[in-house]
């Protein structure tokens, strides 16, 4: 592949947390059809949790999550109530089947809960669901939200990891996307998750944001590193206004084009592995010793909706509005509109909207991609193992793109590889593999 040419750099192509992607969910499943999912769950299947928390008490906007600003808490509790609902709806179908291996609190801001909200959501959880001994629980967290009750209280309920939003450092950075966050308020939650016996933290950072250079990512970068992160995740920024009205705040004048963002991404990857920490896939960097870096390094690192991880699950149930579940059988998401969401598990119902079963298409496409966006590169011998004749045509494609000038993959022993200069691109190589983006209208961000 040649290296990064600006037009793939432009090009616009899914993030492939998932295969298919969301864009191609559509009503056909429905609430029989995870009721059904659900009930084929088998006692010794291990099982994830996703709680989605669609409240900020500020929006950011850089932000594409599905969430909406408040600053009462009255919307809050009455959605929590509800959340309990489907968390007792969901515990009843599996009827003690399944045990929990992880779980993960997102948003939004769950760190925007009271106290005494977060310990009785914990508790709900175990009332409705077999946990496993050292299950995990990641929460995402807003710095800015944290004060002593809730640290307390997240420990309680057996918080594992940590995982706060940074963005960025820079003061004008911040003030154009609206938020405003000190060092000093995320050193002392790092500090403090850690004085509370949490093992593991994690920072987000963004890249092609408003404003931001080379020297003031470096200079986030460097900040971020003096917090001794286990991990850090370095995304780019997804520009999508089409989807969520509020990123037409920033004004486009002020982001970096594609091979500024690029430049961005190369140099912060360049500085944080200079300090010893594993490149993980795209766009994740963990200590040696980390769990996902030791993961990655023996082949069994997965990608799903909350990014790089050492889950290997098969069956992920999203909970709360917006919520994508997986099952072996497809991928279901639940009504986005939280209102709507609230009316429907009211009533001891499923709240599912929407999405897809997979066919044994699907199935291999799918995991070409999550081995070409977790190890740059997949096995010629394992696809057809075990896709049988889906895998076999596949390899025709594979073949096409390993051949000619320019070539987005190399063919070596049996396995196909992304060429180390085309790794920033892997969205795009990946892309080659989905069938429904070749066949689709759905607005992408860009690839890097």
């Amino acid at each position: 592949m040649p290296s990064t040419p600006v037009a793939s750099l432009a090009e616009a192509v899914p993030r492939y947390t998932s295969y298919p992607t969301a864009p191609h969910f559509h009503p056909g499943i429905d609430a029989g059809s995870v009721r059904g999912w659900i009930s084929a769950l088998e006692a010794r299947n291990e099982i994830s949790l996703y709680l989605h928390i669609p409240y900020c008490d500020r929006l950011c906007w850089f932000c594409a999550c599905h969430t909406k600003q408040t600053r009462h808490y009255a919307p809050v509790a009455t959605f929590l109530r509800s959340l309990h609902r489907e968390i007792a709806t969901v515990g009843t179908i599996m009827r003690g089947k399944g045990r929990v291996r992880a779980v993960h609190l997102g948003g939004g801001s769950p760190t925007m809960l009271k106290p005494e909200d977060i310990v009785a959501l914990g508790a709900a959880l175990r009332d409705s669901f077999g946990f496993l001994d050292g299950a995990s629980l990641s929460v995402e967290i807003d710095p800015n939200d944290m004060d002593a009750g809730r640290l307390d209280a997240f420990a309680g309920i057996g918080m594992t990891r940590a995982s706060l939003g940074v963005q960025d450092f820079d003061p004008k950075v911040q003030k154009a996307i609206n938020r405003e966050q000190s060092f000093q308020a995320t050193r002392h939650v790092v500090e403090a998750v850690r004085a509370r016996g949490v093992k593991s933290v994690n920072l987000d950072l963004l890249y092609g944001l408003p404003h931001q250079t080379l020297d003031s990512v470096a200079a986030t970068v460097a900040q971020a590193l003096s917090l001794h992160p286990d991990r850090l995740a370095l995304f780019g920024y997804a520009h999508v206004p089409w989807f969520k009205k509020h990123q037409t705040m920033i004004d486009e004048a002020w982001l970096p084009d594609p091979a500024a963002r690029l430049a961005q991404s190369q140099l912060a990857a360049r500085l944080i592995v200079e300090r010893g920490y594993h490149a993980v896939g795209l766009d994740h960097f963990a200590r040696p010793d980390d769990t996902l870096a030791i993961a990655a390094s023996t082949g069994i690192i997965r990608r799903n909706f909350q990014g790089y991880t050492e889950d290997q699950c098969e069956t992920l149930i999203g909970l709360g509005p917006s919520a994508i579940s997986r099952f072996r059988q497809g991928y279901a998401q639940n009504i986005v509109a939280t209102g709507e969401y609230e009316k429907v598990v009211d009533k001891g119902l499923l709240a599912t909207a929407r999405g897809i079963a997979f066919s044994p298409d699907d199935l291999a496409r799918g995991w070409i991609i999550e081995r070409l966006m977790c190890d740059f590169a997949f096995s010629a011998l394992d696809l057809v193992e075990r896709f049988g004749d889906v895998g076999q045509k596949l390899l025709l494609t594979a073949s096409r793109l390993a051949n000619g000038p320019g070539a987005l993959l190399q063919l070596e022993g049996d396995h196909f590889v992304v060429p180390i200069d085309g790794r920033p691109l892997v969205r795009v190589v990946a892309a080659k593999f989905d069938k429904y983006l070749q066949n689709g209208t759905g607005k992408h961000s860009l690839a890097v």
